[in-house]
């Protein structure tokens, strides 16, 4: 997926979309009483106003399975032949969650496994999707993405506990010409290693499995200063090699739907990019940074609000740990939109 477009290409194709929130609304004010920290620095420091938390009992999988259903809905139903779960919070560290999603939905025994690539998840979701698609393994395969991400988050922390909110987006991607609404352009997908420890949860892995109950090891951490640097460096690099393959210019694109770190990350590139910032689409006042999920659930309150209308020219663009980033372009299709809380 990273030649030019063609005409007659094959490429794959957005035919559904639909998100997930959890019912539970966290205000900044509240968190700002919990951490005796003023609710303005809160606001002023993220850009939201409030996030969505999963509540007691509700985990990953209930959200990507109300997005999921929500995109199906769209698709107008039919058969799906593979299932991507973009997620760094799956139910358990062992078996996968999407399998359970999966049988949830009543999708039968169709292939079903996680990725993670922290918030650029979705994207790295979008290429696994659209490989099985070129490859022949499928003709349509659903890719959700899904974070609890509150359950990862140091309660006493002021740094993180404002940012995240939890949530799930989904599309359904089937084959199609590459020049028709909704087919993906180019992907460009990167990681830099070498600079992991940025972004970290230290325990409950191989290295670290059985962390000491007080020392801090099992929530997120995050530095934050060199976070944002690489943010946008990486996100703006991406964004050029997206559109050259694309054989756009910044000129050609209407809409930019990027991942919702923080209201100060998506200004910071608009500046480099040199767009004005009422071209980026933004959520992350009303549900915080969703990780892995911010893109499909943006791209899902956008089409339904007229944020982003059918024909629109949009690029898409992703950072998270790993380090990893992505970028795409998509011409909106219209499509079926559906209450994604109402359908549960």
């Amino acid at each position: 997926m990273t030649g030019a477009p063609g005409g007659g290409a094959e490429r794959a194709v957005i035919c559904g979309i639909g998100h997930r929130l959890p019912d539970r609304i966290v205000t900044s004010a509240e968190l700002g009483e919990r951490l005796d920290t003023p609710e303005d620095w809160i606001v002023g420091r993220t850009g939201i106003s409030r996030r969505r938390w999963v509540g007691p009992g509700e985990a990953t999988s209930d959200l990507a399975v109300g997005a999921g259903r929500a995109a199906l809905k769209s698709a107008g139903g039919g058969q799906i032949d593979a299932v991507v779960l973009a997620t760094t919070t799956p139910d358990r560290r062992c078996p996968a969650t999407a399998p359970e999603v999966a049988a949830r939905l009543g999708l039968g025994e169709v292939a079903a496994f996680d990725v993670s690539a922290v918030c650029t998840g979705f994207l790295y979701g979008l290429a696994t999707g659209a490989g099985f698609l070129a490859a022949g393994l499928a003709d349509r395969v659903l890719v959700i993405a899904a974070e609890a991400f509150s359950t990862l988050l140091d309660p006493d922390d002021r740094t993180t506990l404002p940012i995240f909110g939890d949530g799930a987006g989904a599309v359904v991607l089937r084959r199609g010409r590459a020049d028709e609404p909704g087919a993906l352009g180019p992907l460009v997908l990167g990681s830099d290693g070498e600079r992991a420890d940025l972004i970290t949860v230290g325990a409950g892995g191989a290295r670290h499995p059985f962390p000491a109950p007080d020392d801090g090891s099992r929530y997120f951490r995050m530095r934050g200063r060199e976070v944002f640097r690489q943010s946008v460096e990486r996100m703006s690099a991406a964004a050029g090699t997206a559109l050259d393959r694309a054989g756009w210019t910044l000129d050609d694109v209407d809409r930019v739907v990027t991942h919702q770190a923080n209201a100060r990350v998506s200004a910071a590139l608009a500046e480099r990019l040199g767009l004005p910032r009422e071209l980026f689409a933004q959520n992350i006042g009303e549900v915080g940074n969703t990780a892995a999920a911010s893109i499909p659930v943006l791209l899902a309150q956008a089409a339904a609000d007229g944020g982003v209308e059918p024909g629109g020219r949009l690029l898409l663009l992703a950072f998270g740990g790993g380090l990893t980033w992505g970028a795409t372009t998509l011409t909106w299709p219209h499509l079926e939109l559906h209450d994604a809380q109402g359908i549960g």
